[in-house]
């Protein structure tokens, strides 16, 4: 490859290969553009599907609009902060002030454990006012923040709307929250829905077209000849088909890319494509478990063992059919299985992340109500994921 870094998912490209977004990008500017001139703006979530270019084009409009106000003599701060990784209001309250505190150049030392959730707002206010006159946070992934201990998942929504408001801060802040949920917002408490007003956006799938332009967009990652004129039309077709999602696509093409240097072949062709669809799927499933506790892997293993070895022709089981065969997992792993209780819950985690579905049904007259669970995502590559280390036990074990 000559330029592989354009492959790269989290990279925020030139403006001129940001493709099929010109309204996206002109409303979130809308949005944000009040923080460049010395106005109140309005708070806005963002809906799409994954790979839609949420994250891209608000990356990118913060960008832009953090230059603008430097033309208008204005300095603000953009924060950044990716709630799949920062999973409770303290973790994004650490990073929302560790975040403000870089963009300041490091005046303070803010530890990333040890302190209150309180006390790192504080940090933010307080370097907001000090060295910024104004702010964008994003809040990337917002609908995987955990609820509090009272249950709410949204306080930080509600510091931020109200920062000003309640004399926390004497600047005004841009708020983006970013969800692959499209009716997260139905679930906010009704105190942060009127505080952050009803103004929503959604991006649309990627089409065919779309999806061609992007990669044609990033082709010279390539070198000179090596795509066969088919592969680019191919792939886009196959993702545009499937779920519209740019971020599989430009995997998909970088993998194939890496199969055929690999196999040593001198054109990356349409055959190299299948096998590419493959390796973007266990990537992204990896990328998914990669913050997950070991006993949501163990979950999703027997999981996967009971689709590849059940007898069930509809691949649906049972939460006890399921709990039995985790804590054979758990034994051939040589640790203590979690409750019932507790392993339906992670069950539910998975149906929120569309790694598997769950839903209630009954057992007929007498039978009783009980709930169901499938796989979403293919048991191998589940399997390849998870990285077993007692792959010899688990092939003897009963379902």
């Amino acid at each position: 490859m000559e330029n592989s870094e354009l492959l790269e998912v989290g990279m925020v490209p030139d403006s001129d290969r940001i493709v099929g977004r010109d309204e996206e990008i002109q409303q979130i500017g809308t949005y944000l553009r009040p923080v460049v001139v010395n106005e109140a703006p309005t708070p806005v979530l963002v809906y799409g599907k994954t790979g839609t270019g949420k994250s891209l084009v608000v990356k990118h409009v913060s960008s832009r609009a953090k230059a603008e106000a430097e033309r208008h003599d204005r300095n603000i701060a953009v924060a950044y902060i990716d709630c799949s990784q920062h999973s409770t209001e303290a973790q994004a309250a650490c990073e929302l002030a560790r975040e403000v505190n870089k963009a300041a150049g490091s005046p303070r030392h803010i530890p990333l454990k040890g302190l209150g959730r309180s006390h790192y707002y504080t940090h933010a206010w307080e370097l907001f006012s000090e060295h910024f006159d104004g702010g964008i946070v994003i809040l990337d992934e917002i609908d995987r923040l955990r609820p509090d201990e009272s249950g709410n998942r949204d306080n930080i929504l509600m510091q931020l709307s109200r920062a000003r408001e309640s004399g926390k801060i004497n600047r005004d802040l841009g708020i983006v929250g970013i969800s692959n949920k499209i009716d997260w917002g139905d679930e906010l408490n009704q105190r942060v829905r009127s505080s952050l007003g009803n103004e929503e956006f959604i991006f649309p799938p990627y089409n065919a077209d779309q999806l061609r332009v992007i990669m044609e967009a990033r082709a010279d990652a390539f070198k000179d000849g090596v795509l066969e004129p088919s592969v680019i039309p191919r792939a886009a077709a196959l993702a545009a088909r499937e779920h519209g999602d740019a971020r599989k696509a430009i995997r998909i093409l970088k993998n194939a890319g890496e199969i055929a240097e690999d196999n040593q072949d001198s054109k990356v062709r349409e055959e190299h494509l299948e096998a590419a669809k493959r390796r973007a799927e266990a990537d992204r499933l990896l990328e998914l478990l990669s913050t997950q506790a070991p006993h949501a892997k163990h979950v999703l293993l027997a999981l996967a063992l009971l689709t590849d070895n059940g007898d069930n022709e509809d691949d649906e089981y049972r939460t006890t059919e399921v709990f039995s065969v985790y804590k054979q997992v758990c034994e051939a792993e040589g640790t203590d299985p979690l409750k019932l209780d507790r392993v339906r819950d992670i069950l539910d985690e998975q149906a929120f992340l569309d790694i598997s579905e769950s839903y209630v049904t009954s057992g007929g007259r007498g039978g009783g109500a009980y709930k169901l669970h499938r796989l979403l995502k293919d048991p191998a590559v589940v399997k390849t994921c998870v990285d077993s280390d007692a792959d010899n036990d688990i092939d003897r074990l009963e379902y």
